[in-house]
């Protein structure tokens, strides 16, 4: 039974951190990060992103334009950029790392006590590559809700709003967070076998059968 909840616990750990990882690059690269509708157009929508800045027409389509200056930038958009590429390189190096840890994966499976490791190390990689995703996301929510309730705004002022790349965000960062959780409890579970019983069943019959060559030489 132990066995079992190891498998299903690194299966479902490999496969929730993959889409937080996929999630993490979307929200990385989507220019959602906020929203702003203008009442005195409604058939024009602004967005931002970590790269550039798009404008949605109902006729005219959806246009784009990359920010000239990384330093030009608001902090919290620098720190943000710097943030999501941690998280998708650590998710990646994760993914690969953890990879070679799984029972599944034949390569090493006589080293036990290394894809233990491995897999140790992959939920590590991936919870902070979870945090480095809630960190930026959280941050730029923050800041909009502060900015949304500023008082010293004039009302007439449009504001902006939460964009769908901050959910997904989240969502990437708790993925992440639950896989390396899964991944940490499926190592420190009762370890698999040395070997697997296709290797073990084979092993006994050679030896079943050595013993049966030697026992007759010694008849003759």
């Amino acid at each position: 039974m132990a066995l079992v909840f190891r498998t299903v616990a690194q299966l479902a750990g490999i496969s929730l951190s993959l889409l937080g990882w996929v999630l993490s690059c979307l929200t990385n690269y989507l220019p959602h990060w906020k929203n702003l509708n203008l009442d005195l157009n409604e058939m024009e929508n602004w967005t931002m992103g970590l790269w550039q800045t798009c404008v949605i027409q109902e006729e005219g389509g959806m246009q784009c334009k990359d920010f000239d200056s990384f330093l030009a930038l608001p902090a919290e958009l620098r720190i943000s950029r710097v943030l999501m590429f941690l998280s998708n390189g650590l998710g990646f190096l994760g993914l690969l790392i953890s990879g070679f840890g799984l029972d599944c994966l034949r390569i090493g499976e006589r080293h036990q006590e290394l894809k233990k490791r491995l897999l140790i190390l992959g939920g590590i990689l991936f919870w902070t590559a979870g945090i480095a995703a809630l960190v930026p996301v959280s941050w730029v929510a923050h800041l909009t809700v502060q900015e949304f309730w500023d008082e010293t705004i004039p009302e007439i002022v449009p504001r902006w709003e939460f964009g769908e790349a901050l959910f997904i965000g989240w969502f990437a960062g708790v993925f992440l967070l639950l896989g390396g959780c899964l991944l940490n409890c499926a190592a420190c579970s009762t370890q698999a076998p040395l070997a697997s019983s296709h290797y073990a069943v084979a092993e006994t019959q050679y030896l079943h059968q050595h013993l049966e060559m030697k026992n007759s030489h010694l008849k003759i």
